[in-house]
């Protein structure tokens, strides 16, 4: 069964962004495949502030998401893949999300969103690295008909992390 996807928007994020973003990110079920706890405020100062640049470069970042009435439920976009393990060089999809959302198809509205602006600004494929235990995710890739291609052990945590594909 399909159901109707809700409405959602990307915007670039604000300064004021990543107070909300250190807020609802401070969940340790939000965390739990990203280190397990939020990171300082000063992180997201910095990840709202690289988004902005990246969006004025490339004409695309992690998006600030926003439901219909305007409430920031965390993020969506793309960005390039910078650790020195795994798809270097390529640009990848991501996304997370204030718990409360979860379950309601925000993502996969986002996702694709993202995926319309990427094909727009001439990308010509993406990857979505995602923890092996990360069933959530792994299910939003397939609903976006990315395909698993390899499968890597991340630095940080020793743990294996899935890619994923799709050419745009």
């Amino acid at each position: 069964m399909n159901r109707a996807l809700p409405a959602v928007r990307l915007r670039v994020p604000t300064h004021e962004d990543a107070f909300v973003w250190h807020r609802i990110f401070d969940d340790p079920d939000v965390m739990e495949f990203h280190g397990g706890k939020a990171a300082e405020l000063s992180v997201y100062e910095e990840l709202t502030a690289r988004q902005r640049r990246h969006d004025a470069e490339r004409g695309y970042c992690l998006w600030t998401l926003l439901d219909e009435s305007g409430q920031v439920m965390g993020f969506t976009g793309a960005q390039p893949w910078e650790r020195d393990w795994g798809p270097k060089g390529e640009i990848e999809i991501g996304w997370r999300l204030g718990r409360e959302h979860w379950g309601k198809g925000y993502v996969t509205a986002a996702a694709r969103q993202t995926l319309e602006r990427m094909r727009a600004a001439g990308v010509p494929g993406v990857v979505a690295m995602v923890d092996a235990r990360n069933s959530r995710s792994i299910a939003v890739t397939r609903r976006l008909g990315m395909r698993l291609a390899e499968t890597f052990t991340t630095s940080a945590s020793e743990r294996a992390g899935h890619c994923y594909r799709l050419d745009l």
